[in-house]
């Protein structure tokens, strides 16, 4: 799809709001009297006198978003019938695909004057990737995001993990605040947490938020966690995922939320609290695009995996920089044998219930820490060892510049081994615009497939296979 134009957002604030939010951000709001844009103007002063002797103190609550989610369509026609705005936390590397929302829905939002941040390209953990995957994971999202037209200012750490580390990555590409989780007291998670952010949060690039909101919530949960923080004052972040009828554990009913949208409209008439976007609470301008770094593909007679033994555990069970996947109706497990081949870890992939689809082991779809880097129109030999109850293949995944990952080809089929076995195919050329790759054998039936000691070169200069 064509990246669209950048489009100019206008305020809707009332001009009754105007000196609310001169009070809490300290002349730094992004709306003029008459609801003009000021986005692209320094901020003002960093002092703000204090409210009104006896008077109550004043809330700004931000509606957050997280994931780029299909189902907050309905959240966002929700918010409009009721003229409240919030900040949808997007996985670019998604959009588009099935289950999520799609660039003419971001343009959308937009318009609707939400403000569109951003939440890696991938759904990285910030936390468990190497500095450079985090850094391309970050700084790519963001100068995807712009390239399609949005002022990105406003980021979210996935699975709320964040570090030091990960705070200094998200500050050099650019973005002005990062919004951490479950880190505010709910009827839910965290009871010694404070009730509020602070309007200047003490850490800009770790804001505090609830856990996300799921189907445990209920209305009153919700207007508790609001009116306790509307008593203490400063900023409350709710984040949100899916807004639908899955009963999912990240997911409140359509039903729930026009409850809640509709009370928070009414609230916000009393004249202590306002929903803002994360934007218009942290102020400043957006920054220039910082683009990710880039993965060098392996020279010549390198291997170009990491872990190809299996051999270093990562987490949940899987091994470093390997993940399991698959598609259709079926169930995979991943075992590990010790021994396995040559007296080594080798790992076997069992899978049940097969009606469609398959499943394999393969390297992670990242930004180039795990899965190779590749060279355009160059060919690549893929190899494994394995040792199978059925028939299996090899399938291969590319990476375009967006970050997008989709199915490429597919090897012959390598017969079942009792024994273990290499199996070995050189890949066609890579097509134009292709940046990395990643493959794995798979099983497409019921069955069990080892695999150990995998391997990709390219052609020029790869050793010769084992005989």
């Amino acid at each position: 799809m064509q990246a669209r134009a950048s489009r100019r957002r206008v305020g809707l604030l009332a001009v009754s709001w105007i000196a609310v939010l001169a009070v809490l951000t300290g002349g730094a709001s992004l709306m003029t009297a008459n609801g003009g844009d000021r986005s692209g103007v320094a901020a003002g002063p960093q002092t703000s006198d204090p409210p009104t002797a006896g008077a109550a103190p004043l809330l700004s609550v931000s509606l957050t978003f997280d994931g780029g989610r299909s189902s907050q369509r309905e959240a966002a026609r929700i918010l409009a019938d009721h003229q409240l705005r919030a900040t949808f936390f997007v996985t670019s590397g998604f959009i588009g695909a099935a289950g999520f929302l799609n660039q003419e829905d971001l343009h959308s939002l937009a318009e609707q004057h939400h403000e569109i941040g951003g939440y890696t390209v991938t759904l990285a953990d910030l936390t468990a990737v190497e500095p450079g995957e985090a850094q391309r994971q970050v700084c790519s999202d963001r100068a995807k995001l712009s390239e399609w037209g949005f002022k990105v200012t406003s980021f979210a750490y996935p699975f709320g993990a964040s570090s030091p580390a990960a705070e200094e990555i998200v500050s050099g590409c650019g973005y002005n605040s990062a919004r951490g989780q479950d880190r505010i007291r709910s009827p839910h998670s965290c009871e010694s947490c404070a009730p509020a952010e602070t309007v200047r949060p003490e850490d800009p690039f770790n804001t505090r938020a609830t856990a996300e909101v799921g189907r445990d919530w209920t209305l009153q949960g919700l207007q508790q966690t609001v009116e306790q923080a509307e008593a203490a004052g400063g900023w409350l972040q709710l984040a949100f995922y899916d807004i639908d009828d899955s009963g999912s554990p990240l997911s409140i009913s359509p039903a729930l939320f026009e409850q809640f949208a509709a009370w928070l409209d009414a609230r916000t008439a009393q004249g202590t609290m306002g929903v803002r976007t994360v934007h218009e609470v942290i102020g400043k301008v957006a920054k220039p695009v910082v683009p990710g770094a880039t993965a060098p593909p392996a020279g010549p007679g390198v291997n170009a995996l990491r872990n190809p033994g299996l051999e270093t555990p990562g987490k949940y069970g899987l091994p470093e920089c390997w993940q399991v996947a698959g598609y259709g109706e079926n169930s995979s497990e991943l075992a590990t044998l010790a021994p396995g081949f040559r007296d080594g870890t080798s790992r076997r992939l069992d899978v049940t219930g097969y009606k469609s689809g398959d499943a394999k082991l393969l390297p992670v779809l990242d930004l180039g820490a795990c899965a190779p880097s590749v060279t355009a129109g160059h060919t690549y030999s893929l190899r494994a060892w394995y040792q199978s109850t059925a028939r299996t293949q090899f399938a291969v995944y590319y990476r375009n510049a967006m970050g997008d990952w989709q199915f490429w080809t597919a090897s012959p089929y390598f017969p079942a081994r009792t024994t273990y076995g290499q199996a070995v195919w050189e890949t066609p050329p890579v097509p134009d615009g292709a940046e990395a790759i990643s493959f794995g054998l798979n099983l497409f039936s019921d069955g069990q497939l080892a695999t150990d000691d995998y391997e990709m070169y390219d052609t020029v200069g790869a050793p010769p296979p084992a005989q």
